[in-house]
Parts: C-alpha cells; sequence; structure tokens
C-alpha cells in the first residue's frame, strides 16, 4: 500500500473507537457468561416458557409480514397515488419511534378501551393486549418496516425491461407478478424476512406496554431477561448472549444483500 493510499492515522484511531462502543459490551458480555452453567440456566421453565412465546410470537410477526408487507412494499414502490410519502413515513415510524410509544399507541388503539378495540370487545368480548396475539401484533408493528423497505427499495432497482417483455409477449399483470417480479425480488423478500423475524424476536418495549410481562403468557426472551437481571443474573446473561448471537449471525450474513438494494 503506498503512503497516498493509506488512510491518516488521526481517521484510523477515531475508526477504532468508535468500533470499541460496540465491541466492548459484547466483550464484557463474553466475559461475564457462566459458560459451564450455560445448559442449565437455558433449560429452565422461565427460559423454555419465553422461549416458545418469542418463537410464537416472531414467526407471527414473519407471517403477517409476509402477507400484507410484501403487497404494501409494491405498492409504495409502484403506484403513484396522493399521500405515498405520508404513509411511507408511517411505515417507517416504528423504526425511529421508541418502542414504549409504539406499545402506548397500540393500547389506545386496541386496549379494551380503545378506539378500535372497545367496538372489538363489545362485538365478540376479544381482549387484545395482554394475550399472545398482543405480543404478535406489538412485534409485527416494530419488525415488519424491515421487510417493507428492503422489498421496496429491490423492486425500485428492477430492470423494468423484463416485465415489459413480459407483458408485450401477452402474458396478464397477475402472471407478471407472479412469474417475473416476485421471482427476481426474491433473494431481497427473504432477506426482509429474516430481519423482520430477527428484529421480532428482540423486541421488548412495545411488547411490555401493549401485552405485559406475564410468565408463560407474554413474556418472551427479552422481558425474560429484564426480570432475570433482578433475581439471577447468570440467566440473564445466557439469555442475552444466545439473542446476541442470533442477531450478529442474521447481521453478517445478510449484510451485503440487504445493503445491495439501496
Amino acid at each position: 500500500m503506498s503512503r497516498r493510499s493509506r488512510p491518516p492515522r488521526l481517521l484510523i484511531v477515531l475508526a477504532v473507537l468508535g468500533a470499541a462502543i460496540f465491541a466492548v459490551p459484547l466483550l464484557g458480555l463474553l466475559a461475564r457468561t457462566p459458560w459451564r452453567d450455560l445448559p442449565s440456566l437455558l433449560s429452565s421453565d422461565i427460559v423454555i416458557d419465553a422461549l416458545k412465546l418469542s418463537l410464537i410470537s416472531s414467526l407471527g410477526a414473519t407471517v403477517i409480514s409476509a402477507v400484507v408487507g410484501v403487497p404494501l412494499a409494491w405498492l409504495l414502490a409502484r403506484v403513484e397515488f396522493p399521500g405515498r410519502r405520508l404513509v411511507r413515513g408511517m411505515v417507517l415510524l416504528p423504526l425511529v419511534l421508541p418502542p414504549v410509544v409504539g406499545g402506548a399507541a397500540l393500547l389506545f388503539a386496541l386496549g379494551r378501551r380503545g378506539l378500535v378495540g372497545e367496538p372489538l370487545y363489545k362485538a365478540t368480548g376479544l381482549v387484545v393486549p395482554f394475550s399472545v396475539w398482543g405480543v404478535i401484533l406489538a412485534v409485527t408493528f416494530v419488525s415488519m418496516p424491515f421487510l417493507v423497505i428492503t422489498v421496496e427499495g429491490a423492486l425500485r432497482n428492477l430492470d423494468a425491461r423484463f416485465e415489459g417483455a413480459a407483458a408485450t409477449l401477452g402474458a396478464t399483470r397477475w402472471t407478471v407478478l407472479r412469474k417475473v417480479t416476485l421471482p427476481m425480488v426474491m433473494p431481497s423478500i427473504s432477506s426482509g424476512l429474516v430481519l423482520t423475524w430477527a428484529r421480532a424476536l428482540g423486541e421488548f418495549g412495545a411488547t411490555i406496554t401493549f401485552a405485559g410481562n406475564l410468565q408463560g403468557r407474554t413474556q418472551t426472551l427479552p422481558l425474560a431477561v429484564f426480570v432475570a437481571l433482578e433475581s439471577n443474573r447468570g440467566t440473564a446473561i445466557a439469555l442475552s448472549l444466545v439473542m446476541v448471537a442470533v442477531s450478529l449471525t442474521v447481521l453478517v450474513v445478510l449484510r451485503e444483500r440487504w445493503w445491495k438494494t439501496w
């Protein structure tokens, strides 16, 4: 490497300090992990219950996001309509909104006395908050934007000539969508779904605000970590390590594919 191509030393030092902000906490977690007791800590009833609920809620959020998030991304990418920027802003809002505020908004909308929750309760007797469905809705609200922005970016960057060629050959709009558009953006859809699942697995603020923290009913892995920090720090560290490992793996594997959609 020539002297001209070498980065300035000050820049390297500052970059290393920036990386340390993220690396040091992870090293601290690894240093305090009770490796010998890890199997027993992760097999306790509290952990098993929280793990089951986290898997159910995160997979449920992923399925819901796939069903409604992909069409929403297509609409935002391909259709000009009044208020599109506002709709996109609302979709992306959970990315920057404090999760607790998102949970409060869900509570005011879907709670027993909420805007939608009250008539729903009077008509069906269904109470969404403090239930498994409440957990699923909370994590969906926070995680689905990852799928929408990933797929929308892929649709915007898609070469429209392939779709135009299929239409010229007589394919209907549905056929073009199924046979051309979706297969071409499927890698981005897969990446967005994995990111959605990972974000749903780690959601805390919206869940505890909207669904509560009831063991065996609404207590997910992040909530179990929060409780364990006060009573069993070893369990909290073990759970934290598992979630860090899952999240880091997802980000490392999907980083290049995700950024290529932008």
